[in-house]
């Protein structure tokens, strides 16, 4: 990522110091809701953290026979539910 230059972090100093009332939001639409088609992780890739996870030896089992990739279907599963809590 490129350093900014003096001249453009004062330029966004300067952006930052400004009212909200300024900014003309006119010609961006406002969202109220995520469209039911939004693919969650399509643009934006959340920050992965490593941890260990003590799991019963059946849903480990479970998990691999579906093949490679376990510990990121561990990890959908896990947004999926977080996302119906929220939604609830």
């Amino acid at each position: 990522m490129k350093q900014l230059t003096d001249k453009k972090r004062h330029e966004l100093q300067r952006l930052a110091q400004r009212p909200d009332e300024e900014i003309d939001l006119s010609d961006i639409p406002e969202i109220r809701e995520i469209p039911s088609d939004a693919v969650i992780g399509r643009f934006y890739r959340p920050k992965k953290q490593s941890v260990t996870l003590r799991l019963d030896a059946d849903v480990l089992a479970w998990l691999k026979a579906s093949g490679d990739g376990y510990q990121t279907r561990v990890n959908r599963y896990l947004r999926e539910l977080m996302t119906q809590r929220r939604a609830s």
